[in-house]
């Protein structure tokens, strides 16, 4: 990781609507699903869910490969395993900056009498 979440973006910004979260957490739950199934498992319509995939195919969040006449889509879980491992470096960071603090203001506090 180079050190910035700027890399994804499309991630947060893919992540940010609800109705893309359920369709993320749908396919992953199922495995694989079309615009159709997900359609009639969520109360989203076929175009808005077209819509939403390939949103979430531009943040490489999901793949797709054509079945026939449909497009059928599945979680890339790599892309969100390095976002995780990105936040995560972040937040040690965080930890670490902290500790630190705590460590000075303890030292610097004055002596309880």
């Amino acid at each position: 990781m180079n050190g910035s979440l700027d890399q994804f973006e499309e991630v947060f910004v893919a992540l940010a609507d609800p109705s893309r979260r359920a369709v993320l957490e749908r396919l992953a739950r199922d495995g694989k699903g079309t615009a159709t199934t997900l359609s009639a498992e969520l109360p989203i319509s076929r175009q808005a869910i077209a819509k939403h995939l390939a949103q979430l195919d531009r943040a490489k969040l999901v793949e797709s490969r054509r079945e026939g006449r449909e497009v059928l889509y599945s979680v890339r879980p790599d892309r969100l395993a390095a976002t995780a491992e990105a936040l995560e470096t972040i937040a040690h960071s965080w930890d670490r900056a902290l500790a630190a603090l705590k460590r000075i203001a303890e030292e610097t506090a004055p002596p309880n009498h």
